[in-house]
């Protein structure tokens, strides 16, 4: 089964612009250099990941301007540009200091330059999905969400998410402009999200789940996935994305990778029985 077969999810369904694409969809995080700082090893292979992800039939992709920093934007827009059929998504609010290394800065002014940047590295007048990266406790909630609104209805913006928040972060922000996506930590092994999915799903917000492979963790022999995928005949990548697809509706799982084969293995779509979803879901 095919990227085809993981369905369909449309983002802001309820708004007077909606828009369509499949669930399945690609992370950009990793075609970047070790710590996610700098450029990768091999920038042709990691574009040439880029565009068998659109082949294989992803039309979702996430980044960041702090993936590099600026590095995945910039390979996203000389393999992909202009983006026929993509909904390229991007984040901003995070800093970098080094391999590894992260500091939320949202000050108004800094969110404004980040888009504005993003804009410019991705060739794009308008991004469609842009999302706070991390709410920054050292700024006022109002002043973030502030410029975020304004930013949304000068037209540089078309749909907003946030990235690592509560439910409560959601109903605060949905105060200032419409909250159609979330991001968080999430996957078979790790459920702390599990309230903010169950809100999402009540109310068609789409949840892109990041770490759908839980760092690989999730993929080792002595790993209750790996058992349940020899059972099932498949890889333990495959499973841990088909759980994610089949456990609600409204995930979008982004697994990413810089590598040809990891891209095509996390591509095929497989169906998991009764007993393995009750299995894994159990985990949580």
């Amino acid at each position: 089964m095919s990227v085809h077969e993981a369905g369909e999810f449309t983002i802001a369904l309820k708004s007077n612009d909606p828009m369509t694409v499949r669930r399945l969809g690609f992370g950009a995080m990793r075609i970047t250099g070790p710590g996610i700082w700098g450029d990768p090893a091999d920038k042709e292979t990691a574009k040439r990941v880029l565009r068998r992800a659109v082949e294989l039939g992803v039309t979702f992709i996430d980044t960041a301007d702090s993936y590099g920093p600026f590095v995945s934007e910039d390979l996203i827009r000389e393999a992909l540009h202009p983006y026929d059929g993509l909904v390229i998504a991007t984040k901003g609010g995070l800093t970098r200091q080094g391999p590894d290394e992260w500091a939320a800065v949202g000050r108004p002014e800094y969110l404004r330059q980040c888009v504005q940047m993003s804009l410019r590295r991705l060739g794009l007048e308008r991004i469609d999905l842009w999302q706070l990266h991390r709410i920054d406790e050292a700024v006022p909630r109002e002043d973030q969400f502030g410029v975020i609104a304004q930013m949304q209805k000068e037209g540089l913006i078309r749909h907003v998410g946030l990235s690592e928040v509560s439910v409560g972060d959601v109903r605060h922000a949905q105060q200032y402009f419409p909250v159609v996506s979330v991001q968080n930590l999430y996957n078979v092994g790790n459920r702390q999200s599990e309230a903010l999915l169950a809100h999402c799903q009540e109310h068609g917000i789409g949840f892109i789940p990041w770490f759908p492979l839980g760092n690989r963790d999730l993929l080792q022999p002595e790993s209750p996935v790996f058992k349940v995928a020899e059972r099932e005949g498949c890889t333990p990548s495959q499973v841990a994305v088909a759980w994610l697809l089949q456990h609600s509706p409204v995930t979008l799982p982004i697994p990413g990778t810089g590598d040809m084969a990891h891209l095509e293995e996390n591509c095929v779509v497989v169906r998991l029985s009764d007993e393995s979803m009750t299995e894994l879901s159990a985990l949580g």
